[in-house]
């Protein structure tokens, strides 16, 4: 394995069964979230017969608590000890899943699917601050990008896997999947080293724990950086995602086949792209990862934007998907390594926080917004406000800091 100071590679920390585990329990939990998702929305649209509306509030119902209770969620995982809460939230979600299977009321799907975002909220800054106590701070990014593959590939596969089965089983066989997959995931976790315990902060009120992390993002001018980095980044790619289906249609005069086609291109982008940083980008400095990242996927909306063509839109959205990489993965790579540990969870929650909203924003804000002024004309603006904000940080973060392994 690389000495201490070197960059782990995927197969040096793969060597490590605590994270062997956890990014088995990863790619089996992921897949069948999204297995869920899609049989859900399947479900409502052809057995509903559901509007666009409630359609879209089945995405609602499952981002927005994130965008409320993270910042909440994160003061406890500071406090609990962390693999209780992973394994709690697992085996919660597993049975929130299965009640799915006798449900047909459209609300209580909504209310089922809110409650499981409530609960995912304490899992994921929990997972965080875990591998933060079994990984060298060396193979941070290499753990992250593990992790961030197992999400982009499972957005890959899963929307073809989740018809054929809604086709030949029904969608009660995706619920039933997850709910496995959930009950697998607590029982690997359950058998991770994890020992960090809580943190003996209990004793300090609720909505001061709340308001020290969020005074440690604001104090510390490279966090809050990256954390609006994300933010603008997940905000410039779910006002695609809305609108990408109407682009294809009214724009390039096309049909759904390329529409799936190159929201594919994406997650491959990304891919690609976390298989890139680990290799390549080890003696630049991560907080420049995130400026090069925005001013690349500023130029890939331009691209898609300007010329209005399938090969400039497939291009972009590779290109949107490589450069997104950079900003996700090492944002979170970052944080992990420059938060103390005992914030850890407030930092990450505040983070899962403000990047849910902007999701749920983007979804109101970008079909009005598309209406009045065009398509084309918002895809511009979305690109001046990525590479503004990358002008933004290269002129006001922090020049003299060494690059973080």
């Amino acid at each position: 394995m690389a000495n201490a100071g070197t960059p782990l590679s995927f197969s040096d920390v793969l060597r490590l069964r605590p994270v062997r585990r956890l990014w088995i329990a990863q790619i089996v939990s992921v897949f069948g979230d999204f297995l869920a998702l899609f049989a859900i929305i399947s479900v409502v649209t052809f057995q509903l017969h559901g509007t666009a509306t409630q359609v879209a509030m089945v995405l609602v119902s499952f981002m927005a608590p994130m965008a409320v209770v993270s910042p909440l969620a994160g003061v406890f995982v500071d406090r609990w000890p962390l693999k209780r809460t992973m394994v709690a939230s697992d085996v919660i979600r597993g049975v929130l899943v299965l009640a799915l299977v006798f449900v047909k009321d459209l609300y209580m799907i909504y209310g089922i699917l809110f409650t499981m975002s409530v609960v995912s909220a304490f899992f994921v800054p929990a997972q965080s601050v875990a591998v933060r106590t079994m990984v060298p701070m060396a193979g941070l990014m290499a753990v992250n990008g593990l992790m961030s593959q197992a999400n982009q590939g499972a957005l890959i596969l899963a929307p073809s896997f989740a018809g054929q089965l809604v086709e030949l089983a029904g969608a009660n066989s995706c619920f039933l999947y997850d709910g496995f997959s959930f009950f697998f995931s607590a029982a690997l976790v359950m058998t991770l080293p994890i020992e960090r315990q809580a943190t003996g902060t209990e004793s300090r009120a609720v909505l001061d724990s709340m308001r020290q992390g969020f005074g440690f993002i604001f104090r510390h001018s490279t966090i809050s950086f990256v954390i609006l980095s994300m933010t603008a980044g997940i905000f410039a790619m779910r006002c695609f995602g809305a609108l990408l289906s109407i682009y294809v249609r009214d724009v390039l005069h096309s049909t759904s086949g390329a529409f799936g086609v190159l929201n594919t291109l994406i997650g491959i982008g990304m891919i690609i792209g976390t298989q890139l940083l680990t290799r390549f980008a080890r003696h630049i400095r991560q907080q420049d990862l995130v400026v090069y990242g925005l001013w690349g996927m500023g130029v890939a909306v331009l691209l898609v934007a300007s010329f209005g063509t399938m090969g400039g839109t497939a291009a972009g959205m590779f290109g949107l998907g490589l450069c997104a990489s950079a900003i996700f993965l090492t944002a979170t790579t970052l944080i992990q390594h420059e938060t103390p540990h005992e914030l850890l969870g407030r930092v990450m929650s505040s983070m899962m926080s403000l990047v849910a909203g902007s999701q749920v924003l983007s979804m109101f804000v970008a079909g009005p917004v598309a209406e009045v002024v065009g398509i084309r004309n918002m895809y511009f603006g979305s690109a001046a406000m990525l590479v503004g904000f990358g002008i933004v940080g290269y002129w006001k973060l922090p020049k003299a800091e060494n690059a973080v392994p």
